[in-house]
């Protein structure tokens, strides 16, 4: 793997309205991305959860653009620190990311790229929700110790090539994750990280984590931007 140049490792804030709020986003895209990257942080976190920024950095090594947001307000966090009500809302998390999907799909820097949804334990949900009602938009999903039980009836709907990874040691979210699998009807995969837990903090099992991402988006990205290069030829 070749070491990021200084422009593969800038980002710049964006500012991405959705509805009636204003989320704030990192933007990073390497030079001549093919495809980019939204992630749906999981519970109690944000657009610096140092995990996800660990996969958006190896992901923007591979070539391929990133879009860190907030999925909540600065109200909001602070009401669902205290709360941890708001976390589990799926349709409001959905509702965010597919705002967020359609303002990249507008915007001049990114609305040619093909574009995939990374989303790590209730924001896997809000991706899988939002592959089902953006079909021709996401075109792959990754899941890291996911709760893609909770996309509930759209995991049928989901038609973007998804992967699901989990700690071999976060055994009741295994089982869940078995669960959505069966559910789902697109090209699917479940992939058990080897002595890692829930948050991947076992040596490694982040890197290992971040490798099958980039994997499976340069993978399924690429034919999208292929498919869309040889259409306009």
């Amino acid at each position: 793997m070749t070491e990021p140049t200084r422009r593969d490792r800038e980002e710049r804030e964006v500012v991405v309205p959705v509805g009636s709020v204003e989320l704030m986003g990192s933007l990073g895209l390497p030079a001549g991305a093919e495809g980019i990257v939204v992630f749906a942080h999981g519970s109690g976190s944000s657009r610096f959860s140092p995990r996800n920024r660990h996969v958006a950095s190896v992901l923007r090594r591979n070539g391929l653009g990133t879009l860190l947001f907030d999925l909540l307000t600065p109200e909001e966090e602070a009401e669902d620190a205290v709360t941890a009500h708001i976390r589990f809302d799926i349709d409001l998390l959905a509702t965010r990311l597919v705002g967020t999907v359609d303002w990249a799909t507008r915007d001049p820097r990114t609305r040619t790229l093909a574009l995939g949804a990374f989303g790590a334990s209730t924001g896997a949900a809000a991706a899988l929700v939002a592959a089902a009602l953006r079909p021709g938009r996401v075109a792959a999903v990754v899941s890291r110790g996911g709760r893609p039980d909770l996309a509930g009836s759209y995991l049928p709907q989901v038609r973007a090539p998804t992967l699901l990874v989990v700690g071999a040691l976060d055994l009741p979210v295994i089982t869940l994750n078995e669960e959505a699998l069966r559910h789902l009807k697109c090209a699917k995969r479940l992939e058990i990280v080897p002595g890692a837990t829930h948050l991947f903090e076992e040596p490694g099992t982040l890197d290992v984590v971040a490798d099958l991402a980039a994997r499976w988006f340069r993978d399924h990205l690429g034919r999208v931007a292929q498919a869309g290069t040889t259409g306009r030829a």
